[in-house]
């Protein structure tokens, strides 16, 4: 799973907040089958997904959005 942002700032505040809440998170470049105005991406485990949006919603965390990997693109994930 894949967040992608509009801005570096909110990148960075979601990678404290995800850590903080003891989830496995990885910075990445935003792949370029997604439109996004930040290069900065975070991956992380599906399993954690509802944890992510909980975090995202109560924390206000501006995104492009949340997207899945499906073969050689990345589909939107509803919020």
């Amino acid at each position: 799973m894949l967040i992608a942002f509009d801005s570096t700032q909110q990148a960075l505040r979601a990678e404290m907040l995800l850590e903080y809440a003891d989830i496995e998170i990885d910075i990445c470049p935003t792949p370029k089958q997604i439109t996004a105005g930040c290069a900065l991406s975070i991956h992380f485990p599906e399993a954690d997904l509802l944890v992510v949006k909980e975090v995202i919603v109560q924390e206000r965390v501006e995104i492009r959005g949340i997207f899945q990997q499906v073969e050689d693109r990345y589909e939107p994930v509803e919020m």
